[in-house]
């Protein structure tokens, strides 16, 4: 969803072997190098990351996470274990926590599903399974209910239409669908949401919201709040605002995360990280935009010490 250009590049100079050799270096003896580190695995791809695991293992016989785990500690060992995953196994991870044990955390549920795109959703998905030995939609429709239940498993479908071809005279029949089923009646009828929010591509989406604003003189996030609540409200706001401007999205996500009192970590490493590789640039740009300061200069207000080196090194 959304344009992309990635803001970790291939290291030209990159030699896994080097690379492994100098992060043993770092976690011997007393005190652990956490700088080197950083600089390391920040200015590295995801798979330049994958080569660094394997030739670690091969040279040291066991697991780079296992040694790094046992050298760092709090918010740093966080972002760095969720670097050292793919982006599909980092996803799955966070899936499967926000399942555990009592009640569901579904906005990391929603943020994931509802701004991934079909090729995304469907390596998530075998992650899951060989991560887990479990289906991610059983355990979604076991942990979730109701509309978000429905909405969640068609997007775990994957079968949105991902073209760029814009019908418009399916947008106009989308919008009245939508108004029939929304202001028009009492209660909701979310299976007309579902429906196409989760199937038509971004552009016969963004079409389909202008026909609707024509027709019934609304913007269609207004009537999605005043419409429906909780999560349901979340969810479809999530892609709403997403097919619209998806780095605007992030943006305020990452924003929210440092508003007021105590900052969200999780929700920093969690962006961060899986945006890295996809869009960071144009969310940094858009955060620019939208708040009139840097995202640097936003976390490095927020966070210290060598979490806040790990995450400037990423945003840089």
């Amino acid at each position: 969803m959304g344009n992309s250009h990635p803001s970790i590049h291939y290291h030209v100079h990159f030699s896994e072997e080097g690379d492994a050799k100098r992060i043993k270096k770092a976690c011997k003896g007393a005190g652990t190098d956490e700088t080197t580190i950083i600089k390391i695995l920040a200015s590295r791809s995801a798979e330049q990351r994958q080569k660094i695991k394997e030739k670690y293992r091969a040279l040291y016989g066991k697991d780079i996470e296992k040694m790094l785990k046992g050298d760092l500690s709090g918010c740093l060992e966080k972002t760095i274990l969720a670097m050292l995953n793919r982006p599909c196994e980092f996803d799955a991870k966070l899936l499967k926590e926000a399942m555990k044990g009592v009640g569901t955390h579904e906005d990391v549920l929603i943020e994931i599903l509802c701004t991934r795109a079909n090729s995304q959703i469907k390596a998530i998905k075998e992650a899951y399974k060989q991560l887990f030995a479990n289906d991610l939609a059983i355990d979604v429709q076991g942990d979730t209910s109701g509309t978000l239940r429905k909405l969640l498993l068609l997007l775990l479908e994957a079968d949105r239409d991902e073209g760029v071809d814009v019908n418009e005279s399916m947008a106009e029949k989308d919008a009245k669908e939508l108004y029939e089923a929304g202001e028009n009646r009492w209660g909701t009828d979310e299976l007309a949401f579902n429906t196409v929010l989760t199937k038509r591509n971004s552009m016969q989406l963004r079409a389909t919201f202008k026909a609707y604003e024509i027709l019934h003189g609304k913007d269609i996030e207004e009537v999605i709040k005043s419409e429906t609540s909780d999560d349901v409200k979340k969810a479809y706001l999530t892609i709403v605002q997403c097919t619209k401007d998806c780095q605007a999205y992030f943006a305020e996500v990452l924003h929210e995360a440092m508003k007021g009192v105590g900052t969200k970590e999780d929700t920093l490493i969690r962006i961060l990280v899986s945006r890295s590789e996809i869009d960071l640039p144009s969310i940094k740009e858009r955060y620019q935009e939208i708040y009139k300061t840097p995202l640097a200069e936003a976390v490095k207000s927020d966070t210290s010490g060598d979490f806040q080196k790990v995450l400037l090194a990423l945003i840089k």
